[in-house]
């Protein structure tokens, strides 16, 4: 998933990029919008992190984790679909699918 080159539409990257106003998240404006902080702390999306958690445990809080764990990826697919945050440059993400090996 494109989350692990922070090449995302979080207002970290976008603002690098000069394509937002602050690398701020509109949510906490005290801290930068990074993968990190829209996965794990991110206090906006708690109800969808909750979601994550219970599925996945205590290893829903580590970034290395979720983005390179296979089994963590559909959980981080619904979890990026549920909070809405990158619906109007991705749409609806796709579940991937298993692999068949």
């Amino acid at each position: 998933m494109f989350l692990h080159t922070n090449h995302t539409p979080l207002n970290k990257h976008l603002h690098c990029i000069r394509k937002a106003n602050s690398p701020y998240c509109t949510h906490c404006p005290d801290k930068e919008e990074t993968a990190h902080h829209f996965l794990i702390e991110c206090p906006h999306y708690q109800h969808e992190h909750h979601s994550m958690m219970n599925a996945l445990g205590c290893q829903a809080s580590s970034l290395p984790f979720l983005l390179t764990n296979p089994n963590a990826a559909p959980h981080l697919v619904e979890y990026v679909n549920a909070t809405g945050r990158m619906r109007s440059v991705l749409g609806e993400v796709p579940l991937p699918h298993p692999s068949t090996g």
